[in-house]
């Protein structure tokens, strides 16, 4: 067994790692893998390299790698666990719902609100939960007692998601009295946290 490809796409970590590892050890002498993630990548680069082989990647299209790897002569054979070589998990996305209407869509407004009801009873059922939802212009409405997802968003609340409500529209609506769940904010918080989302989710 001399050169051979070895197929990793789509395969979780440390998958690409153990096939190297048995390639190698069954002989072969050059090595093309292929992955599809950057984690893949340098944890096959870091066993070769770790094992005294030589390593290179080059970029292939669609954001794959081909990894070559030429071994040593005389391999390092370092004991090496598997565990050393699973990919991190994925960082949580921040991802923020943005409410800026009292009306889901256009046509009637009664229908319109009633949707946007629903539409905030269904984001508890939704995952992942975002980490605020930001209500500015007539959208502070549903924060307050005539509000029918008030159930809804103490739960959201209880479950560590932040609601946000603009202070200059609840006053401008004569709300504050009214403000049942979440907490009074302005605009520079309001736009710090859209700045700094990873996804903003807004149903208009």
């Amino acid at each position: 067994m001399s050169h051979i490809t070895l197929d990793c796409i789509g395969l979780p970590c440390p998958q690409p790692v153990l096939r190297v590892k048995d390639a190698l050890e069954q002989g072969a002498h050059q090595l093309e893998i292929l992955v599809d993630n950057e984690a893949s990548k340098n944890n096959v680069l870091r066993f070769a390299q770790n094992q005294g082989h030589t390593a290179a990647s080059t970029d292939r299209p669609g954001g794959c790698f081909a990894i070559l790897v030429t071994a040593a002569e005389t391999p390092v054979r370092q004991a090496d666990d598997p565990d050393m070589y699973r990919c991190a998990p994925p960082a949580a996305t921040r991802l923020v719902y943005v409410i800026s209407s009292d009306s889901m869509g256009r046509g009637s407004e009664e229908l319109g609100w009633a949707l946007l009801q629903t539409y905030i009873q269904t984001i508890k059922e939704i995952k992942p939960l975002p980490d605020k939802i930001l209500f500015y212009n007539s959208g502070v409405k549903l924060v307050t007692a005539a509000s029918g997802a008030l159930d809804a968003l103490k739960q959201l609340q209880d479950q560590g998601v932040e609601i946000l409500a603009c202070g200059t529209c609840l006053d401008f609506f004569q709300l504050k009295s009214a403000m049942r769940v979440g907490q009074i904010s302005n605009m520079y918080a309001i736009m710090d946290a859209m700045a700094s989302a990873d996804k903003l989710v807004s149903p208009f």
